[in-house]
C-alpha cells in the first residue's frame, strides 16, 4: 500500500461508511467508519489550531481509552509524528521520553493503576500552576509546548481533549485538505520506545508504509474481513495493539471490540456479547482468560487472532483451539524495529506447527539466520541471529544514528 493512514482510513469511511468501526464494552463509545473520519478530522483540525505541523513530535500517555485512538489517526492526517509512552513508565521514564523525543505536545489521561500522570507531569512542569489552555514554556523540556488532557476534571493549566476538538473549529476544510494530501506515505508516523538490550530506551522511527502494510500482511494471515471482530485488550503503545490490532482491522474494515485495559472478566464479556471472531494477546493473557472460575458460562464465536510475545505451551493452544473455538488463532514473531512483524503461521498450519515454529515469512519480507560472529548464513536447526529486510524496517532510531 502506499497511502497515507488518513487516506486509508477516508477509503474506508468511503466504502463502509456504516459499518462500526470501534466500539467499547466499557465506556460508552461506539462509531462507524464515517463518523470515525469525521470525528478525527476535528481532532486534527484542534491539533492545528494549536500549531502543530508534519513533522512535530506529540506523545500520548494512555491506556486503550478513545482519545488514544482518535490521536492517533488525527496526527496521522496532518504528517505530526506519535510518540507512545508505556502506561508503566514512572517519573524518571517519562522525563526521559519526553527530553529525548523533542515532544512538542502530550496528551495524556489521569492516571492507571496506583500511577497518577497528572501529578507526575505536574511535577515535572510546576509551569502549569500560571498556565491555561496548556501552554506552557517548561524549564525541564524545552520542546513542549501544550499539555492536553482526555478525560473529565481538567487539571490544572491543562486544555481539555473536548476543547480541542472546538479550536478545530478556526481552520478551513481547504487549510486541512492542503496539509493531508501533502503528506507521502514514506513519511514518519510513529516513535516506539524499545529498551532492546542496551542501555537507554530508543525511540523506533516507523513510517505510514511500515506500520500499514505490516498490518495489512498481518490481517491477511488471519483472513481478516469486514465481517470480523476484533477483541483488543492489548496495549496500543505497543506494535502488538497499534500494528497487529488497529491497522489490521483498518486495512481489512475489520471492527474493533477496545477494552481500555486487559482484565480477564473484561475480555468474556466482550468476546460474548460483542461476538468477537478474533482476539489478540501474550500466552499469560489467554491463560488468565482460560483459568477465570466463570469461564465455562461463556460463549465464544472466536475464530482467528494472535498469540505472541513468549512461546505458547501446547496445552494452552489446544485449551484456545478446543475451549474457545480460535480454531484459526495464529502465532507471530517479530520486533518493534521491524513493524514489528517478520514471521506468522497461517490459519491452516497444524496445532503442532503452530506452537514449534513462528511460522513464515510474510510476503515481501526476507529473512535468515545467520553465525554472529562470521555473518555465514545458517541451515535448518542451527541456532543463530535473526537478519531481516523488506518495507518493514524501520526508518531509524531518533538522534541515534549509530
Amino acid at each position: 500500500m502506499t497511502k497515507t493512514v488518513g487516506a486509508v482510513l477516508k477509503d474506508m469511511a468511503r466504502i463502509h461508511p456504516d459499518h462500526t468501526a470501534i466500539t467499547y464494552t466499557k465506556l460508552p463509545y461506539k462509531r462507524t467508519w464515517a463518523e470515525f473520519d469525521e470525528e478525527t478530522d476535528r481532532v486534527a483540525k484542534g491539533l492545528m489550531a494549536l500549531g502543530l505541523k508534519k513533522g512535530d513530535h506529540l506523545a500520548i500517555w494512555a491506556t486503550n481509552v478513545p482519545e488514544w485512538l482518535q490521536t492517533l489517526f488525527a496526527t496521522a492526517k496532518i504528517g505530526v509524528v506519535l510518540v507512545t509512552v508505556n502506561t508503566n513508565y514512572k517519573i524518571f521514564e517519562v522525563e526521559y521520553l519526553l527530553r529525548q523525543s523533542d515532544a512538542k505536545a502530550l496528551v495524556l489521561i489521569d492516571g492507571f493503576k496506583d500511577s497518577s500522570y497528572a501529578d507526575i507531569i505536574a511535577r515535572l512542569c510546576p509551569e502549569l500552576q500560571d498556565a491555561t489552555d496548556g501552554r506552557v514554556t517548561p524549564k525541564r523540556f524545552p520542546m513542549l509546548e501544550r499539555i492536553i488532557f482526555a478525560g473529565e476534571d481538567t487539571p490544572q493549566g491543562m486544555l481539555n481533549f473536548n476543547r480541542l476538538m472546538e479550536l478545530g473549529e478556526s481552520v478551513s476544510d481547504d487549510e486541512f485538505r492542503m496539509v493531508m494530501d501533502g503528506l507521502d506515505c514514506h513519511e514518519i508516523i510513529n516513535m516506539q520506545y524499545t529498551s532492546g538490550t542496551t542501555g537507554f530506551p530508543k525511540g523506533v522511527m516507523l513510517t505510514h508504509f511500515n506500520i500499514l502494510n505490516n498490518g495489512k500482511g498481518v490481517g491477511e494471515c488471519m483472513k481478516f474481513t469486514h465481517e470480523d471482530r476484533l477483541c483488543l485488550a492489548v496495549p496500543l503503545f505497543h506494535c502488538f495493539g497499534l500494528v497487529l490490532g488497529v491497522m489490521a482491522c483498518l486495512t481489512h474494515a475489520t471492527t474493533m471490540v477496545v477494552l481500555p485495559y486487559f482484565r480477564p472478566q473484561d475480555v468474556l464479556d466482550a468476546c460474548q456479547n460483542e461476538k468477537c471472531t478474533a482476539l489478540h494477546g501474550v500466552p499469560t493473557m489467554f491463560i488468565a482468560v482460560l483459568e477465570h472460575p466463570e469461564f465455562k458460562n461463556y460463549t465464544f464465536h472466536l475464530r482467528t487472532g494472535i498469540m505472541a510475545g513468549s512461546p505458547c505451551p501446547i496445552a494452552v493452544m489446544k485449551q484456545v483451539v478446543n475451549e474457545m473455538g480460535a480454531t484459526e488463532i495464529t502465532i507471530a514473531y517479530g520486533q518493534t524495529e521491524a513493524s514489528p512483524v517478520c514471521t506468522q503461521t497461517r490459519v491452516d498450519d497444524s496445532i503442532r506447527h503452530r506452537v514449534e515454529t513462528v511460522g513464515r515469512v510474510l510476503p515481501g519480507i526476507e529473512a535468515k539466520i545467520v553465525d554472529p560472529a562470521t555473518g555465514k548464513e545458517l541451515g535448518p536447526g542451527q541456532t543463530g541471529e535473526f537478519c531481516t529486510r523488506g518495507y518493514n524496517i524501520m526508518k531509524g532510531y531518533y538522534k541515534m544514528p549509530e
